[in-house]
């Protein structure tokens, strides 16, 4: 018989006990419930992503520019493997495969599934499904497929995979868009037995993907085949390293087509240099020469500074300290107007209008025509050449700049400045992409976008005539199309090269618009090094006309 205070430990013990068994039951039930629900979870459902297919990119008019190609996931089951060498051989073989990799990560233990190749072209998988492998499973994985193989490349990115090996998108639009084009993976869960294998009548839960959404450019396919051909041409026909044309609608700031040589294939990316992969049009400077003279006669005139008839003195170079200013060819035409001045290219004439404007108002020009700064174009890889810091201007320098030495822009920066000129003085935003469709069918329109009335509507129209004056009594008259009023500007910019001028290496460009009443498009070539000749006037400015021609014939715009 118990004694009372034997009694009383027991039932002590039985107390604490109880309560730890209570405090352990609330530790799992309250604090501890989210953490094994999923690890039961885990022991009783075995989970597989279902991928998302990636939202395409169509031209203006739907033609497709990227689509997804047919492709699988292909996977090991090792739990229904019976003789995994023999099975790792087979399935090796056909994807090219090391066979002991492919054995080492299906005996890897408590493993349901094991991915072994990614997007793999329907043909081997068929060649795979015809042999019955036991253990071989097939999930679709869309692949990216570039229907016109190189064309577009630097426009249009590529995909590769991340560092989980997802896939993402690199540079132009595939970068730039790439959580809108990646889409939503989907998800299968399937009850498991106890040994880790799928049952077949057990319960299946499926949450379906949400494929990304397609874009719709303001590109238009036959255009960029245009600039393509006509580009390649150019570098070969005027020996030039490399090359880049952009071409935009200058109403919008819809980019209509933008290539640029050498580039890479997209399909094969990893088979090219990286250097190739950024987009020069947006992501490389150059000094834009005489081009620059039109946007600083238009600064001018804006202010009232000057007219289109406005005289000065081209009697010969300007010395600005140490320092001597001379024209293009060394030779001078005494009393000149400021039409004149563009239409002789005369950097002394320019010198004449960057005193007129003083620092303040030149370098607020510059600014305002948007150097300095993106563009924010939709394209991954763009990139700004800063300015230098207004107290670090020296006097020299402001007269370069006038005629665009000394001074580092992008191609888009160029051709969305000179676009301000062909549509009343708006600065409108570059764009690609004038539509996004979403996955169900709903469009999304990407409205034209105005970031400031850089000059008035009068200014733009002087100016214009002053271009088209520049065409037609230029040094590169010989090559406009008859019949059609284009405004324009050649430029040559000899390139920095150790801390000074190369005076044998150029960039020869060129940027103009037309029809100049009411421009469909505006357009810069833009050519380094060409070893015919090393003016713009002799090797971009054909190069241009010749693309406009072809423009010209296929929008069916007839002469004025």
């Amino acid at each position: 018989m118990a004694t009372p205070q034997r009694s009383s430990v027991l039932f002590g013990a039985f107390v604490i006990g109880f309560a730890a068994l209570m405090l352990r039951l609330i530790y799992w039930q309250i604090f501890s419930a989210d953490r094994l629900g999923k690890e039961a979870s885990r022991q009783h459902f075995v989970q597989l992503t279902v991928p998302a297919a990636r939202g395409e990119i169509m031209d203006y008019g739907n033609n497709p520019l990227v689509v997804n190609q047919p492709s699988y996931l292909v996977y090991g089951e090792p739990r229904n493997i019976k003789d995994i060498p023999q099975f790792s051989k087979i399935v090796a073989g056909e994807l090219a495969l090391d066979p002991m990799e492919v054995a080492s990560k299906l005996a890897q233990p408590n493993l349901v599934w094991v991915p072994l190749a990614h997007k793999v072209e329907l043909t081997k998988v068929q060649t795979l499904r015809t042999q019955n492998i036991l253990g071989l499973g097939f999930e679709k994985e869309p692949k990216r497929f570039y229907p016109e193989a190189s064309t577009a490349a630097h426009l249009l990115g590529f995909v590769g995979s991340d560092v989980n090996g997802v896939d993402q998108g690199y540079f132009g639009l595939e970068g730039y868009y790439d959580r809108q084009l990646r889409g939503i993976d989907g998800m299968m869960r399937l009850e498991k037995d106890a040994h880790g294998a799928p049952i077949l009548i057990g319960s299946e839960e499926r949450l379906p993907p949400e494929d990304g959404r397609t874009l719709i450019l303001h590109a238009d396919k036959v255009v960029q085949q245009i600039v393509e051909r006509k580009l390649k041409e150019g570098i070969e026909r005027y020996g030039a390293k490399e090359g880049s044309v952009v071409v935009m609608n200058p109403e919008t700031g819809g980019i209509l087509a933008m290539a640029s040589f050498p580039n890479y294939d997209p399909r094969r990316f990893s088979e090219f240099d990286k250097s190739l992969y950024k987009n020069p049009v947006v992501g490389s400077a150059f000094e834009p020469g005489s081009t620059f003279k039109a946007l600083i006669m238009a600064a001018a005139i804006n202010e009232k500074l000057i007219t289109p008839d406005t005289t000065m003195d081209e009697s010969g170079p300007v010395q600005i300290g140490p320092y001597v200013i001379r024209t293009w060819n060394n030779q001078y035409h005494g009393k000149i107007t400021m039409t004149q001045v563009l239409e002789n290219s005369s950097n002394v004439g320019m010198v004449f209008i960057a005193q007129k404007l003083g620092k303040e108002k030149l370098l607020s020009a510059i600014r305002r025509f948007g150097f300095g700064k993106p563009t924010n174009i939709d394209l991954e890889d763009e990139s700004s050449p800063e300015l230098r810091a207004d107290k670090d201007w020296a006097e020299v320098d402001e007269y370069t700049a006038s005629f665009g030495q000394g001074i580092a822009v992008t191609p888009i920066q160029m051709v969305r400045a000179i676009a301000a000129l062909a549509n009343g003085g708006r600065m409108m935003e570059p764009h690609m992409v004038k539509e996004i469709r979403e996955s169900k069918g709903k469009t999304i329109a990407v409205p034209p976008k105005v970031s400031l009335q850089v000059v008035s509507a009068e200014t733009a129209r002087i100016v214009t005539e002053m271009m088209v004056s520049a065409v037609d009594n230029g040094e590169a008259k010989w090559a406009k199309p008859k019949g059609y009023r284009v405004a324009g500007k050649t430029g040559t910019a000899q390139i920095p090269v150790a801390g000074h001028y190369d005076d044998k290496k150029t960039i020869a460009s060129f940027v103009g618009f037309a029809p100049a009443d009411k421009p469909r498009f505006v357009m810069l070539v833009t050519l380094r090094e060409p070893s015919s000749s090393q003016w713009g006037s002799e090797t971009a400015a054909p190069l241009f006309f010749t693309i406009a021609r072809d423009l010209f014939t296929y929008w069916a715009i007839p002469p004025q």
